[in-house]
């Protein structure tokens, strides 16, 4: 399927997803998020349903249907001193979590200890939870992809997207970043993101992660591109969230939001002949195809 002539575009078009990843995480990255829809080229995001501030986010959703959101599915928890786990009870998922009830850092670890019934009851209770609270969710992906921890997973996760009608966040770069072999675990039918843009700690570490986001208008390629950001303002509370861990921490974030609440970019996707779509477009496809 050539998603550009479908969606009515020439085969050669730079189609583009600007997504803000971690919605629901915290206060701080939900008023971030919020206000990149409304003011910033933003067009999707994605909310993390076990998280303490899905509540809010999912409120925001609720209320604000037009714009593009879907179901940040969650099996880690990375950070330090900010502990979180599954939505159901750990009586019913006890693989899931660690010796103190929380998710587990690692995608390794998740990998070692999960039994593939605990991880298909998890997520499944994830997706539910989201549309009994009247989402209407566009697409589903993976906190830290950690649904690549191993081949059973994926495939959970892809079954998953085909019974709740739901387009799944498939990457080539990101199965190999997790060591999942995408030969063996993507399928012809299956839709690829062709190229997703994401911050690489280097740029950060040496002060040029906003010079990498505005090259990246410059250099799409042609097909379907993602944008993956993770937007929140350098404040206390993100700065408790993300103690010890710069990598994607606080000031990261706040440079997400600044990067993308500029207008500068607004022009960059005239300039380069870059047509936004969402992740809801694609829905609209598939069910006809």
């Amino acid at each position: 399927m050539n998603l550009s002539k479908e969606l009515g575009f020439p085969e050669e078009t730079k189609l583009l997803i600007i997504h803000a990843d971690d919605a629901g995480l915290s206060h701080s990255e939900n008023m971030a998020t919020i206000q990149l829809l409304e003011y910033g080229i933003v067009n999707s995001y994605s909310i993390m349903v076990p998280c303490p501030w899905f509540y809010e986010m999912a409120t925001f959703a609720k209320s604000n249907p037009h714009f593009d959101n879907g179901i940040h599915l969650t099996l880690t928890c990375e950070w330090e001193n900010y502990r979180f786990g599954p939505v159901l009870p750990i009586s019913e998922v006890p693989s899931l979590v660690d010796k103190n009830g929380y998710f587990y850092k690692k995608r390794e670890d998740l990998k070692n200890n999960a039994s593939i019934e605990d991880v298909k009851k998890e997520l499944q209770a994830q997706i539910e939870k989201a549309l009994k609270f009247g989402l209407n969710p566009t697409h589903i992906d993976s906190h830290m992809y950690s649904v690549g921890a191993s081949p059973d997973f994926f495939k959970i996760y892809k079954d998953l997207g085909k019974k709740y009608d739901l387009p799944v966040f498939i990457n080539k770069q990101f199965m190999e970043m997790v060591g999942l072999n995408p030969g063996q675990n993507i399928d012809e039918r299956d839709l690829l993101i062709e190229k997703v843009h994401c911050g690489n700690f280097e740029d950060f570490n040496t002060g040029k992660l906003g010079d990498y986001y505005t090259g990246i208008f410059d250099n799409l390629i042609d097909g379907l591109n993602i944008i993956l950001i993770h937007p929140a303002f350098d404040d206390n509370e993100m700065k408790g969230i993300t103690v010890n861990h710069p990598n994607f921490g606080s000031k990261w974030r706040q440079i997400d939001f600044d990067s993308f609440i500029s207008k500068e970019y607004k022009s960059k996707l005239k300039e380069n002949n870059i047509e936004l779509i969402t992740w809801n477009d694609i829905k609209n496809i598939k069910r006809k195809v």
